[in-house]
């Protein structure tokens, strides 16, 4: 696994008020141009779109690339599924709800859309989008023992897992990775799935290492959201709470200065040299974007930048609490 990993969720537009097609290609591109040989996607960043979109970036440079996507979450269809989400307002204005489905034959069923819109024979990390109730996780693990036993997959993880969940699916498989939101806003793993990753030698993929975008120092206090932008509704980006990151920014740039590095980069490397991490998942919606969050794997901060970047968010106390 890479120390960066291109994350495709934006490019798929559904949550992030919609995409250029040609931009995320070649953002898609440019990260692999630039040194970035694993893309991230899932078949719900853009109901298939993000995984489509992936497979034609990747066209004739496949054996470049390692393709991580997901299950476990439907739109199409709700047969045996959980209730997750509804979303009234997409890109084409188009209303989603959204389902968990963890079972054998629905994870099957999935396995073979991604690979036809990816357009690959095999997906080198299947990983399980949320935990569910809608199967046994022996089912469920069972189900990613065949596809891995097929060849359609090369290994399987989970994402989102905390330390039961993940305990209880090692029992009937070999989970490599679990793939969970960390940045210097969230730290919630910090108390439970990092350790145990840790413990079992299991890898952490770390997503949201910006904080969706607010970590760059690009999101100003007067900048607005569509409404079919997941981040409108986010407490983290209230007027309020984007002012006072701006500030902490503020107070870390001299340590980005020295790196010659901005603020996305900073933010990246500071989930990465966090012990236990394995790889840290970087969006971009565009090429230009690309360049700088490639950056973060090659800033190797000192435990004492690492130390000093920590405290002055932690002096932020918990953003996301609704006032």
């Amino acid at each position: 696994m890479p120390v960066v990993t291109f994350g495709a969720w934006a490019i798929g537009g559904l949550f992030w008020g919609g995409n250029e097609d040609k931009e995320g290609i070649e953002a898609i591109q440019a990260a692999v141009d630039n040194g970035i040989d694993a893309i991230d996607t899932a078949p719900v960043y853009g109901c298939g779109h993000s995984e489509q979109l992936v497979g034609e970036a990747v066209a004739g440079r496949r054996d470049k690339v390692k393709l991580l996507t997901k299950c476990g979450l439907r739109w199409e269809e709700n047969e045996g599924g959980e209730f997750y989400f509804k979303l009234e307002q997409t890109p084409d204005g188009t209303p989603v709800t959204v389902y968990k489905n963890v079972t054998a034959e629905s994870i099957m069923t999935e396995c073979e859309q991604s690979l036809k819109r990816l357009r690959t024979d095999v997906i080198d990390l299947y990983q399980v989008h949320w935990p569910s109730k809608t199967a046994a996780v022996g089912e469920t693990v069972g189900a990613l023992n065949k596809l891995k036993e097929q060849g359609k997959i090369r290994e399987f993880g989970v994402s989102n897992y905390n330390s039961h969940q993940l305990r209880e699916a090692l029992k009937h498989g070999a989970v490599v990775s679990d793939q969970v939101k960390y940045n210097l806003l969230e730290r919630d793993i910090e108390k439970d799935e990092l350790p145990a990753c840790r413990q079992r030698g299991v890898g952490v993929i770390a997503y949201s290492p910006m904080a969706m975008g607010l970590l760059t120092g690009k999101v100003t206090v007067d900048r607005d959201f569509a409404a079919s932008d997941i981040r409108s509704t986010n407490p983290l980006f209230s007027k309020a709470n984007r002012q006072k990151v701006l500030d902490a920014l503020e107070k870390v740039k001299p340590i980005a200065a020295s790196h010659k590095a901005g603020f996305a980069a900073l933010s990246v490397a500071w989930v990465l040299a966090q012990p236990g991490v394995t790889t840290a998942l970087v969006g971009a919606r565009n090429a230009r974007q690309v360049a700088e969050n490639v950056k973060a794997a090659s800033i190797k901060l000192s435990e004492r930048e690492a130390a000093e970047i920590r405290t002055v968010f932690a002096g932020l106390g918990d953003l996301r609490k609704k006032v």
